[in-house]
């Protein structure tokens, strides 16, 4: 309990925490856009599981901080380039988020009504499968980032768990606004593309800050809540994404 004496320890908690949400943010965001496609009983389920599943990933990888330390080791070079197994699973990571949400966009925009129906709408354990594959990816970001930043496990715990609780309470009103909202879903989607460039690069080597990303992404969604309170004034019908999908036999 000596952390608890330890300003630096509650500084890194602060900024783990913070980390921490904003993740939990983009999981909220990828559930959202996968539980949509699931039947009504099942959504709400879907988001709690996803969420709980992403917390518990997380302080399972803590658990086992030496095996993800190593990581980092370079594994084999390309010419001047090395890559290491983090980076060889930001890549992947990276590649399965931008594959996903360039086939989501052109589900919802260029599809024709007809051949949406006759998609077949992915089962529960289908959408839990890809949100641990996406957070696989972030966790062992995150649990590298805070391994880097405090040397106390109880810190990292507090910061996990505080964040699933959050992310809990708030998941639901932003569940419902993402699909409530169609312009929004579609700019969740842009969401999700950048942050798949993003881990690319750095599966590259290529450090990008995500202060940089995150600014951005909170500046189009200042910018799309404006027009969505302007439409509201003019009384605007907004434009419907195709959603219909031919249920599992």
């Amino acid at each position: 309990m000596n952390w608890l004496s330890d300003p630096a320890a509650w500084t890194a908690l602060a900024a783990l925490l913070t980390l921490e949400i904003v993740l939990g943010v983009d999981n909220v965001i990828f559930i959202s856009i996968l539980a949509s496609k699931l039947p009504a009983d099942q959504q709400d389920r879907a988001r709690r599981t996803g969420l709980l599943v992403a917390g518990g990933m997380r302080l399972v990888l803590l658990l086992a901080v030496g095996w993800i330390v190593t990581l980092k080791t370079e594994l084999f070079s390309i010419g001047d380039l090395g890559f290491s197994g983090k980076e060889l699973i930001l890549l992947a990571g990276g590649l399965f988020l931008i594959f996903k949400a360039t086939k989501e966009i052109h589900h919802k925009l260029e599809g024709e009504a007809d051949h949406a129906s006759s998609r077949v709408a992915p089962t529960f354990a289908a959408v839990i499968a890809q949100v641990m594959i996406l957070d696989l990816v972030f966790s062992i970001d995150s649990v590298i980032t805070a391994v880097g930043m405090t040397t106390y496990v109880p810190v990292m715990v507090i910061a996990i768990v505080t964040s699933v609780i959050v992310m809990l309470v708030a998941s639901g009103p932003i569940y419902r606004f993402v699909n409530n909202h169609p312009s929004v879903k579609v700019l969740a989607l842009a969401f999700l593309l950048l942050i798949g460039m993003t881990l690319i690069a750095e599966g590259f080597g290529q450090k990008i800050p995500k202060g940089y990303v995150y600014a951005s992404m909170a500046f189009s969604v200042l910018v799309e809540l404006l027009n969505i309170g302007a439409r509201r004034k003019i009384k605007s019908q907004p434009v419907h994404l195709y959603e219909k999908m031919r249920p599992t036999e």
